[in-house]
């Protein structure tokens, strides 16, 4: 389950940093019941970018920014309380992590759905029933 984390630089304290992405992994994990599966913790992957000074816009202005984008199989996030606990989560995060005034309002949670069947793991294209099982049997 990728997750990129987009930071404007100086948004975060140096060890919110290296703290903030198994933060936001472990709340994928945990709205849905799943820290600590054996199957789908290993997998859930990404990276934390920061950007240059001045290469992040909002309004048409360059200032801070975080945008935190995963994307996950389509069975993931069945109810929108779980899609809201989710953003929540990490706009949380963030918001403990900062190190500069940065606004909730400038902070983006994206998730983006992949077509079914289409969830590769190590050469193997997942279906969604396929994920579940592996999961279930981690459990």
């Amino acid at each position: 389950m990728p997750i990129s984390i987009q930071l404007s630089p100086g948004l975060l304290t140096p060890q919110g940093e290296r703290e903030v992405f198994a933060k936001v992994a472990d709340a994928l994990l945990d709205v849905h019941g799943l820290r600590g599966n054996a199957f789908l913790a290993p997998v859930v992957i990404g990276h934390v970018d920061i950007y240059p000074e001045g290469a992040s816009y909002a309004g048409g202005r360059a200032q801070s920014l975080a945008v935190v984008e995963v994307k996950i199989p389509s069975i993931t996030f069945p109810e929108q309380s779980v899609k809201a606990a989710f953003v929540k989560a990490v706009t949380d995060i963030i918001d403990t992590l900062k190190l500069t005034s940065h606004p909730r309002e400038r902070t983006f949670v994206n998730v983006t759905y992949t077509v079914d069947g289409t969830w590769g793991i190590g050469g193997e294209a997942y279906t969604n029933d396929a994920l579940g099982a592996a999961i279930a049997a981690a459990a």
